[in-house]
C-alpha cells in the first residue's frame, strides 16, 4: 500500500539495541498492513566519531535529508565528555535537526494505567500532557564562547528567539490542543528574561487567532512545581528550547519512567526526527536491559506524523499497553510479583499483541 524510507541512527550506547527493537515492530507493521519499509543505517555521535573523528559526517547527514524520515537511538557516553565543543556527538543531533528544519519538539507524557504504582507520585491519574519545545532556537543554537570578564575566563551562551520563530511553534502548539483538550500552558521567565517577554507577547498575539483554545501563562520554576503537584491539570504545554529539554524529562517521571517516552521533531513537511528522550545509558549498554518502549512509541509517532497511517500507529500503541496491562515490565519498571523482561523479550511481548 505505501513504501517508506527510513534513515535510522542507531547512535551510542543503548540506541543500537532499542533503535534494532523499533525496527522490528515496523517491519511487522508492514508485514501486517501491506507496507514496505526501507532502511538505510546512517553513523552519527559518538560512533561517527570513534571512526570519522567527526560526530555528524556529510554522507551521514545527507541520508537524513533523503530519506522520508529518521529514527534515532540516542548519542553521547562519558568517554567523550572531554572532547572539544564542536566535536562532542550531541553535535550530531543539534546539526541534524538544524539541517532538517526541525523546530517543533513534540514529547507526550501519558500515564498508562498499568503503571499507576510505578509513577513516584501519590495518587497519580489522568496525566496526559504533550510538552512542546521549541528545537533550533533559543540558548542551545545562540552565539557563544568563552571570554575574559571581570572574575576570570567566563564562558557565555545567548538566548535570543525572533517573532518568527516564536510564531511558528505556538501555532503548532494551539493546533494540537483543537485536537485535544483544548488548553495550551506556555512556560516562560518574563518576569525576568527579556527574551520571554518577547516570547509572551506573540504567544497571546498569535492565540487570537485561537479564540477555541484555552491559553496559560505559567513561570518556568512554578511550572517545576506545579509538575510535581499535579500533573493532571496540563494538556499541551509550549515553551523554550533550554526550559523544554529540562521539564520534558520532569514531565516523564510524572508517567513512571523515562523508558516509555516517545518525541517527534517536526517542521511543515511530513519529515521529521523520532527518537526516545532518554540518553545512551552506557552502564546498561549491551545487557538487555534497555527499555525499547520509548523508541517503539516513537516509531508509531512516525508512523502517524510523517506517514499519515495513524490506524497502524494505535495497533503499535495498543500493541505495548496491553503488553502492560498483562504485567510485562523492564527493569525500569519493574514491581514486586512481575518478571522483569529484556528488551528483547519485551519487544517480542509488543509484536505478539500487534
Amino acid at each position: 500500500m505505501g513504501t517508506f524510507n527510513i534513515t535510522v541512527i542507531p547512535g551510542d550506547g543503548i540506541g543500537p539495541e532499542v533503535t534494532s527493537s523499533a525496527v522490528r515492530v515496523l517491519e511487522e507493521v508492514g508485514a501486517k498492513f501491506g507496507h514496505k519499509f526501507n532502511f538505510e543505517y546512517s553513523i552519527c555521535g559518538g560512533a561517527a566519531y570513534d571512526k570519522y573523528g567527526e560526530p555528524l559526517p556529510q554522507e551521514s547527514l545527507q541520508k537524513c535529508l533523503d530519506s522520508d524520515s529518521v529514527l534515532l537511538g540516542a548519542v553521547g557516553g562519558p568517554q567523550y565528555d572531554d572532547l572539544p565543543y564542536e566535536k562532542r556527538p550531541e553535535r550530531a543531533l543539534l546539526g541534524v535537526r538544524k539541517a532538517m528544519g526541525l523546530y517543533a519538539n513534540l514529547r507526550p507524557a501519558k500515564l498508562f494505567d498499568a503503571l499507576a504504582d510505578v509513577c513516584p507520585l501519590k495518587h497519580a491519574k489522568n496525566i496526559d500532557m504533550l510538552v512542546v519545545r521549541e528545537l533550533i532556537g533559543g540558548i542551545y543554537f545562540g552565539e557563544k564562547g568563552v571570554r575574559m570578564g571581570k572574575y576570570g575566563r567566563e564562558g557565555y551562551d545567548v538566548m535570543c528567539y525572533g517573532e518568527l520563530e516564536v510564531e511558528r511553534i505556538c501555532r503548532a502548539a494551539f493546533e494540537l490542543a483543537q485536537k485535544r483538550r483544548g488548553k495550551v500552558t506556555s512556560v516562560d521567565k518574563a518576569n525576568v528574561l527579556k527574551t520571554s517577554g518577547i516570547w509572551r507577547k506573540v504567544v497571546h498575539d498569535i492565540h487570537e487567532d485561537y479564540p477555541d483554545v484555552q491559553l496559560e501563562d505559567v513561570l518556568v520554576d512554578n511550572m517545576a512545581m506545579q509538575l510535581v503537584r499535579d500533573p493532571s491539570q496540563f494538556d499541551v504545554i509550549v515553551t523554550g528550547n533550554l526550559f523544554g529539554d529540562i521539564l520534558s524529562d520532569l514531565a516523564s517521571q510524572c508517567v513512571g519512567s523515562i523508558g516509555i517516552l516517545p518525541s517527534a521533531s517536526i517542521n511543515d513537511t511530513t519529515r521529521g526526527l523520532y527518537e526516545p528522550i532518554h540518553g545512551s545509558a552506557p552502564t546498561i549498554a549491551g545487557k538487555n536491559i534497555a527499555n525499547p518502549i520509548a523508541t517503539i512509541l516513537s516509531a508509531s509517532m512516525m508512523l502517524k506524523y510523517a506517514f499519515d497511517l495513524s490506524k497502524e500507529a494505535e495497533a503499535v500503541d495498543k500493541a505495548v499497553e496491553k503488553a502492560l496491562n498483562d504485567g510485562a515490565r523492564t527493569a525500569d519498571l519493574a514491581q514486586p510479583g512481575l518478571p522483569v523482561l529484556g528488551t528483547a523479550e519485551m519487544t517480542d511481548t509488543i509484536l505478539k499483541n500487534l
